[in-house]
Order: structure tokens, then sequence, then C-alpha cells
């Protein structure tokens, strides 16, 4: 949402300054000028992408609008989860988790938290590195080299929609002053003719430039910007599963990793420890309290 609200501001400026200064709406309406630049651009990302690439930009750009996941809550909810799933490969062994490893859907703690059984990657993530240890025979250190590079891996391919973007965004300035050229060769084309049909030759061609830059920098380029941020979001998110999973393979009690991993989550959406032990506690602690 916050996203709408800032292109509409950066055009609402735009054209809210150009009629303080008495300029003519009808001017910037050149259409011929808009599919020059616009046409060529998603040009521009077909050629330069596969198919794959472009969902990946249009899931980025719904991402967008729907704003960031990874809030103080989002994390919360996750190391309540993950601390009530410790606590039963404590109690009950790696063996008991299993199946909620191999089919995570029908896990009656996954089924709690339904944002974290839809981030895919994040639940594959968490189940590929338990089924491992299940499976034994790999060092914590090996394992954290295995955690590193499926992120290393995800967020390489999390980051290429963002820089496809960026690429169009550099190119629409060079649009623009195609669209000018060809503005420009009408133009010539018109001399000698009527001064009121020059003018407006002249003036679609400036616009031409204009949009090419306003779309780049004004749209485009903050787009390509924000997908960013919202992969690093996921990366950093990534990263606190990894810390905690690893100190939990390396021996620490569930609220010792717990901890570790909520140390890890990024200072705007960190949770006070008091916080966190208390959302953590209170569901798994209830049951035990209504059957005293």
């Amino acid at each position: 949402m916050l996203a709408i609200v800032g292109i509409f501001l950066v055009f609402a400026a735009v054209i809210g300054g150009f009629l303080m200064e008495k300029g003519h709406m009808a001017v910037l309406l050149q259409p011929a000028e808009l599919l020059i630049i616009a046409g060529a651009g998603v040009g521009t990302l077909l050629v330069a992408n596969p198919v794959r690439i472009i969902k990946a930009i249009v899931a980025a750009l719904t991402g967008i609008l729907k704003g960031s996941t990874y809030t103080k809550e989002r994390y919360l909810s996750t190391l309540k989860m993950m601390y009530q799933f410790l606590n039963k490969v404590r109690k009950e062994g790696l063996l008991a988790v299993e199946m909620d490893v191999e089919k995570p859907a029908e896990s009656a703690i996954f089924k709690n938290y339904p944002d974290f059984l839809q981030d895919h990657h994040s639940l594959d993530f968490v189940c590929d590195t338990l089924r491992t240890a299940i499976t034994g025979g790999v060092e914590p250190f090996d394992m954290d080299q295995m955690m590193e590079l499926d992120m290393e891996v995800h967020h390489s391919e999390a980051s290429q929609p963002c820089d496809s973007l960026n690429t169009v965004a550099d190119s629409l300035p060079g649009l623009g002053i195609v669209a000018a050229v060809l503005g420009v060769v009408i133009t010539m084309g018109s001399l000698g003719g009527p001064p009121e049909e020059i003018g407006k030759h002249v003036a679609a061609a400036l616009v031409g430039t204009f949009l090419g830059i306003l779309f780049c920098y004004g749209l485009v380029g903050p787009l390509a910007s924000n997908m960013r941020k919202l992969a690093d979001e996921h990366n950093e998110y990534l990263h606190v599963l990894r810390v905690l999973l690893l100190a939990f393979l390396k021996g620490s009690a569930p609220m010792i990793a717990i901890e570790l991993g909520r140390r890890a989550i990024p200072a705007h959406a960190r949770p006070g420890f008091d916080e966190m032990e208390k959302h953590c506690k209170n569901k798994t602690d209830a049951p035990e309290a209504a059957a005293a």
C-alpha cells in the first residue's frame, strides 16, 4: 500500500507542478511517445529474460503492493513455532518429528502457522535441514555449510528479477531519447509548415525524453529497489532460522537456541527477550496448566 501511495505522490507532484506553471495537460498526452517508450521497455524485458524471471518479476511486484511480511509479529510467530518444534525434538528425539518434516502440511505444529506453510522456501529450508539431521552422520559445521549454500543460491535467484527490472529502468532514459529523436525527425519533415504544427512536433519529442526519465527515476527504478529490499528481508529471515537450528544441533537447549535466533533478527523487527519468552511459552504451557 505504501508503494502505491509513493507512486501516486510522484506523479501528483510532477503533474501538479506542471499545472502550477500554467502548463496544459493536453501537451503531455502523447500516446505515440508513451507507446514507443513503454512498448520498447517491455520488449527489452522480454528479450533479456527467460519466462521464469518474468514470472518472478510479476510475483515480486505483487509482493511490493502487499508490503513486507517480515514484521515483529511474523518473527514472534516463527520463534514460537520453532520453540514448540525443538521442544518436541528434545523430549521425544529427532525421529519423533520425521513425519512433520516429510509431510509438513499434515504436521500438528506447522498447520498452526499458515504463513510459514505458504513460504515454501523457508519451509523447505527447515525441513531439509532437519531431514539431514534425522539421517545422521553430518557434523554441525557441515550442516552450517549446507544451510549457507542454500541461502546463497536462493538469494542469488531472488536478486535476478531485481537486476532485470533495474536494467529496464536504466534503459528508459535512452528509450526516451529514441522517442525524442523520432519526434525531431517528424519535426524536420514538417519544416516550412505552420509554426503551430512544428511546435506540436517539438513538444511531443520533448515529452518522450520527459517520460523516459520520469519512468526510470520515478517508477521502475524505485520498484526494483523495493524488490531488492524484500529479497534481502527474506534472506535475513532465513539467517534467523539458520542460527537457531545450528545452535540446537550443537546441543543448546530450545530456549537458548531461540534466544540466539532472536539476536539475529534485524533491530527494527526484533522483539525483546521478555516478550519473546512470554510469547513462546504461553501456548506450550497452556495444555500442562489445563491438565493440572
